[in-house]
C-alpha cells in the first residue's frame, strides 16, 4: 500500500534506498538525537524490518519519496510499543519520522506525519497515537505540535539508554482520535 500526499509517497522500501538511508543514517547531524550513527549493516538491518514489518501488516516505518523526482528522501511511519518497552502508556502505537537533512525545513516531515496519522486513524481505527524524543530535539517536538500532538507531561528515562546518558530523558506526545478529527476537518 502506498499513502499519497500532495508532494509525497509513503511507500515500501526498494533496494535503491538502501544506500540514501545508510548515509542519512551515517549523518551526524541527523543522527545527534539518537544514542549513535548507524553502520551500513545496521542501516540496512532497519531498512529491512521496516519492509518486513510492511509487507507482514500493511504498514509501518514507509520509505517517503519525493513526487516530483522520485528522490527517496527518508521514513516517516508509525510502529509499535509492547508492554514490556518501558515506554510509559505502553503497549501503543508510535508515529515517527527521520529525514535527510537536505530536505528539513520544507514542511515535508509534517505532511508525511499527518498523512500517517491519516491512515492510523481511518485504517487502523486507533484510539490515540503516540510520540517520543529525547528532551533535546526541539525541533521533532515542533513537528509533534504541528500535526495536532501535545506533551502528554509524562517525561521518561528511556529503556535503551544508560543511565546518565545525555539523552536519556524523553517526553511523551499523545493525539487521540478525537483530537484529530477536532483538528482535520
Amino acid at each position: 500500500m502506498t499513502l499519497e500526499t500532495t508532494r509525497l509517497l509513503l511507500r515500501q522500501w526498494k533496494e535503491d534506498d538502501y544506500l540514501p538511508f545508510a548515509a542519512l543514517n551515517a549523518n551526524s547531524e541527523v543522527m545527534r538525537y539518537f544514542p549513535a550513527q548507524l553502520s551500513r549493516s545496521e542501516s540496512d538491518a532497519l531498512a529491512k524490518r521496516s519492509q518486513s514489518l510492511i509487507t507482514e501488516r500493511g504498514w509501518g516505518f514507509w520509505a517517503v519519496e519525493l513526487k516530483a523526482t522520485g528522490q527517496f528522501i527518508g521514513l516517516v511511519g508509525l510502529h509499535t510499543q509492547d508492554e514490556n518497552s518501558g515506554i510509559p502508556q505502553a503497549s501503543l502505537v508510535e508515529i515517527g519520522w527521520r529525514l535527510a537533512s537536505e530536505f528539513w525545513g520544507k514542511g515535508y516531515a509534517s505532511e508525511a506525519a499527518e498523512r500517517a496519522l491519516r491512515f492510523a486513524f481511518d485504517e487502523l481505527n486507533l484510539s490515540s497515537v503516540y510520540a517520543f524524543t529525547a528532551l533535546e530535539n526541539v525541533p521533532s517536538q515542533g513537528v509533534m505540535i504541528k500535526i495536532g500532538m501535545a506533551d502528554s507531561h509524562n517525561d521518561f528515562d528511556h529503556p535503551m539508554l544508560p543511565k546518565g546518558h545525555p539523552l536519556e530523558r524523553h517526553c511523551l506526545y499523545k493525539i487521540t482520535r478525537e483530537q484529530w478529527l477536532a483538528t482535520s476537518e
